[in-house]
């Protein structure tokens, strides 16, 4: 019995150590392309758009090919799947690089700088970690499972607010609830709430998670657009996930709010007419 109990503890600090060495690969990596990024800020460069009608820049190209160069050189045997070069490496197991090299394009080009470099990491399905690099503000919250949630090196911690009537409502657009026929949930919402910002993409997600907002809405998005934010907000003591209590980066549409406030916020979603 000693021996197999010698032995998880074995594995679990081995796991550990690991988990440790991704934190910190990630957390840097996020960093280092946040900097490159900065080289294209508040100047004149050529806007692009994809078939989806999004615009791209050769700073969010040049950021995804550094992260990937980074990510294939310390990590050669694992998957990675970005917004702007799609999928690589899909025979690289049950382990999972997510990127967004800008989220927030339509903040970068116009000289906003509410835009952030996000990287996650999935391990069996589950986001182990996660790092949102705000570079124009120099922000970095970060996360590892079990290993706590961190704001430029100090805990981070999401709001304790109690109620929706005194909770900060934020997300990327107005207009998409619309386009999602979503309007009348967020209305509900809205209507509860202290304030309604719009405090966009990345950045209303790393709010919550440093207790800034209480509550970040969106109705659609990709993986690459919150794979860090489950991590990030559980070990922040909050939720990440779609509008029904699911905790997943799959949802098609984003929530992230206190545990304190979940049940309230769920309720009025999900609020037969």
């Amino acid at each position: 019995m000693d021996c197999i109990r010698l032995s998880y503890v074995m594995i679990e600090a081995m796991s550990k150590e690991t988990l440790q060495e991704y934190y910190a690969f990630t957390v840097e990596t996020a960093y280092q392309a946040g900097r490159l990024t900065l080289g294209y800020f508040l100047s004149e460069i050529e806007i692009s758009f994809k078939s989806d009608a999004s615009p791209v820049t050769i700073a969010d190209r040049q950021a995804e090919v550094f992260i990937r160069n980074q990510i294939e050189k310390k990590f050669p045997e694992h998957t990675i799947i970005g917004e702007e070069l799609g999928l690589s490496n899909q025979s690289g197991g049950n382990t999972r690089w997510i990127i967004d090299p800008i989220d927030g394009t339509k903040a970068f080009m116009r000289g906003v700088p509410l835009y952030g470099v996000l990287i996650g990491l999935e391990i069996d399905g589950i986001i182990e970690v996660g790092a949102a690099y705000l570079p124009a503000l120099n922000e970095m919250v970060s996360a590892a499972r079990g290993l706590g949630c961190w704001w430029n090196g100090r805990r981070a911690h999401v709001s304790s607010i109690n109620k929706l009537e005194e909770s900060v409502l934020t997300t990327t657009s107005l207009r998409s609830f619309y386009r999602h026929n979503r309007q009348k949930e967020f209305e509900r919402l809205q209507n509860r709430c202290f304030h309604q910002a719009g405090w966009s993409d990345a950045y209303g997600y790393i709010l919550v998670a440093t207790g800034r907002a209480e509550i970040m809405l969106d109705p659609i998005m990709h993986i690459w657009d919150c794979a860090p934010f489950p991590v990030i907000l559980s070990e922040a003591g909050g939720y990440f996930g779609d509008w029904r209590g699911n905790p997943t980066i799959t949802g098609v549409e984003g929530l992230a709010t206190s545990q304190i406030l979940l049940d309230q916020v769920l309720g009025v979603l999900n609020q037969e007419e």
